[in-house]
């Protein structure tokens, strides 16, 4: 069952944080796995779940760095795994799945925005390989590991206001655009916890897809100063534009949908500000809400069987 794009007044908005949507959850003896969690959002993600009592693995490219971005927090792990590399993604599955621990909570957190163009793996296009398929081969992989209960949430965008999927040419063979790129991985990002939460119904895991809001982290480092500028994100003293969040703001509904009990049996939701959003009914990002093509359930399908035949995987 698909779960209807509206509000359901959680009590929780724009300016929660992580911690103020953990509170009274207690997540001792939760194992979370989260994509990214050594930088930006996905570190403020790392902090309020350890917190809340969970370990936290941290799967990170670089290593080294998210050693250092995580020294003097207890209950994280880092161990390696470049989700650009389809090999490197079923090593990472493979050692977790001998390990035979249980996986409570996945956030899909980690991936590029508007990048130079870039081929990975076996000459995807970045955007769509690291945000979308990379963290699809890693779910497929873990799934045998999912505890009962377990929840995968896919860290999306509003920026899936830009593109639908580019059936004819998802990999930008002619014309790139790095903008255009971005937005259609972050549509496939929707696509996918709608379909994984179908499939999965009566076994999971859940999954959810989250906005997290318009945030200066790390992961603009692709844009130059002067177009955070031309874009109105920031002054011209670097204060972000009003309607931007913080880090721990904008990490809230990521563990928000990670966790609340409010979303018992409302899995596939497409999630903003801590609660359900409702459709988008124009096209200010900063408004938000969720385009039709990032809930609708036969693309969502259509995704899923390109991302199997793109991978190598097979459906479940």
């Amino acid at each position: 069952m698909i779960t209807e794009q509206r509000r359901l007044g959680t009590g929780f908005g724009a300016h929660s944080t992580a911690d103020d949507v953990l509170t009274g959850i207690d997540l001792t003896g939760t194992t979370a796995l989260v994509t990214g969690g050594y930088s930006g959002l996905g570190l403020e993600t790392t902090r309020a779940l350890v917190r809340a009592g969970a370990h936290v693995i941290v799967p990170a490219r670089r290593p080294d760095t998210a050693d250092a971005a995580l020294r003097g927090l207890p209950g994280t792990e880092v161990q390696a795994l470049d989700l650009a590399d389809p090999d490197s993604v079923r090593v990472f599955a493979e050692r977790f799945l001998e390990s035979g621990r249980s996986l409570g909570i996945l956030i899909n957190g980690a991936g590029v925005m508007a990048c130079p163009e870039t081929r990975v793996g076996p000459g995807w296009e970045a955007h769509f390989g690291v945000n979308h398929l990379g963290h699809f081969a890693l779910v497929q992989r873990l799934r045998p590991a999912f505890a009962p209960g377990a929840r995968v949430v896919a860290v999306a965008s509003s920026g899936h206001f830009l593109s639908d999927i580019r059936w004819a040419d998802p990999h930008f063979r002619t014309g790139y655009d790095r903008w255009l790129a971005y937005a259609q991985s972050k549509t496939a990002n929707a696509l996918f916890a709608l379909h994984l939460d179908r499939i999965g119904a009566g076994q999971g895991p859940h999954a959810f897809a989250v906005h997290p809001g318009s945030i200066l982290t790390p992961l603009q480092r692709h844009i130059p100063r002067d177009e955070w500028l031309a874009h109105g994100w920031v002054s011209a003293d670097g204060t972000p534009a009003d309607g931007f969040k913080s880090p721990q703001q904008g990490a809230a509904t990521a563990v928000w949908a990670a966790t609340s009990p409010l979303l018992d049996g409302r899995g596939s939701a497409y999630c903003q500000d801590c609660d359900i959003a409702e459709p988008a009914t124009g096209d200010d990002m900063l408004i938000g809400g969720v385009k039709p093509w990032a809930v609708d359930p036969e693309a969502a399908a259509r995704l899923w069987d390109l991302s199997c035949e793109l991978t190598g995987l097979s459906a479940f």
